[in-house]
């Protein structure tokens, strides 16, 4: 039997062969599993013929279940923790329940496995030595583009999770915001039977897509270049364009002509346009 705890298990994002010896164990032998929906889990766990007891912990009733699996751990009993696919916590419930099990000192290991972030870094063929995970992007456009305008000087490789219904929306905003010939790589369906990894120019990209509607359908990990090292030159040079321009135009005129001329966010670029004038 395992030792009493809280383990964080990571099960497959597709392909259900994609799990460890260890993590099979656990599942099989703890008190309980704690599953963001059970009706997912029970086909991984019917797999593997696993009967141990499930209950649901989701975003919706996280802090509700929180209370009851921490007196099974104060009981000495070993739950296990896992998430529709992938390793828990990470974009997914889990993380407030973790929290509360170390505030108590209570112990919490980890059963590392399969993990879409790290599946598509490797695969994806952009620069996986230094990454930021951005998880998913807002859904309403305005502030999908404002946080894209914020990571415009990101030099790191990005991650994002996208769902089917939003991924060509956010691939346009990428576009606008980073040039139709920034690198990205998207990554579909990894691990299932229908998996592709499409990776060149953002334009190229979107027009794969319109010749094979398929390619806009299923989950998708988005990974994202990071920014050349010029882009503090370009903004700079822009900012300099922008207050000469202030003797003849508005702030946000003077700001919109300049970012466009430089290829930088408008946003940011405004932004630092009034900062200066204000000090």
């Amino acid at each position: 039997m395992p030792q009493p705890g809280l383990y964080l298990v990571a099960t497959p994002i597709g392909n259900l062969e994609d799990i460890s010896y260890r993590a099979v164990r656990i599942l099989a032998e703890a008190d309980l599993i704690a599953a963001e929906d059970t009706r997912h889990s029970r086909t991984l766990l019917e797999h593997y013929g696993i009967s141990t007891p499930l209950t649901a912990l989701h975003e919706y009733n996280e802090m509700q279940v929180l209370g009851r699996i921490i007196d099974l751990l104060n009981d000495n009993k070993a739950v296990a923790l896992i998430s529709d696919a992938g390793t828990p916590a990470i974009s997914d419930p889990g993380y407030k329940l973790v929290c509360a099990a170390r505030d108590a000192a209570l112990p919490v290991y980890a059963v590392p496995g399969p993990s879409a972030i790290t599946a598509a870094l490797s695969v994806a063929g952009l620069p996986p030595d230094r990454f930021v995970f951005e998880g998913f992007l807002p859904s309403k456009a305005v502030a999908r583009k404002k946080k894209l305008e914020d990571l415009y000087n990101e030099p790191r490789t990005m991650v994002f999770f996208e769902s089917s219904h939003r991924i060509r929306a956010t691939l346009d905003d990428m576009a606008g915001v980073f040039g139709k010939q920034h690198q990205v790589a998207l990554c579909r369906e990894l691990t299932k039977k229908f998996e592709t990894v499409l990776r060149g120019p953002i334009s190229e990209i979107m027009h794969k897509m319109d010749e094979d509607p398929n390619q806009g359908r299923g989950e998708f990990v988005v990974v994202l270049a990071g920014c050349p090292g010029n882009q503090e030159g370009a903004a700079m040079n822009a900012l300099r364009l922008a207050r000469q321009l202030l003797e003849y135009l508005p702030a946000s005129q003077a700001a919109r002509v300049a970012a466009k001329l430089n290829n930088v966010p408008r946003r940011n670029l405004y932004d630092a346009l009034k900062d200066s004038e204000q000090s």
